[in-house]
């Protein structure tokens, strides 16, 4: 599985924008995909995930900012921010993964983020 991850820049506080991860490969076995994000000096953290099913699931600190959605037929996740925060500044990396005999994981290239004050 390859991911292409899209989107990133630098943006105001109160701003918007939207990534993009393309999924292509053996995507047939995917269980769900999602975007964690790292900012400089902490843990990689999930940020919203969204199963096959259609499920999504969010961080507390994002939820009700930030929506994550999927088109099929494009193998492509989104995840709209809005309202923005300077403590939402991190690199966004787009995940998917599959349940198998075991979970495997497969990550995208980062995309940095930038939140002004």
């Amino acid at each position: 599985v390859q991911l292409q991850a899209s989107g990133g820049g630098l943006v105001q506080g109160g701003g918007s924008l939207r990534l993009s991860c393309a999924a292509s490969g053996s995507i047939f076995n995917i269980n769900g995909m999602g975007w964690f994000r790292q900012a400089p000096g902490k843990q990689r953290e999930s940020v919203a995930r969204i199963t096959r099913a259609g499920s999504t699931n969010y961080a507390d600190s994002v939820r009700g900012r930030f929506t994550i959605s999927r088109d099929n037929a494009k193998n492509t996740v989104y995840l709209q921010m809005t309202n923005l925060k300077p403590e939402d500044t991190a690199v966004y990396y787009c995940n998917a993964y599959s349940l198998g005999v075991g979970r495997s994981d497969y990550w995208g290239q980062g995309t940095q983020v930038t939140v002004s004050s």
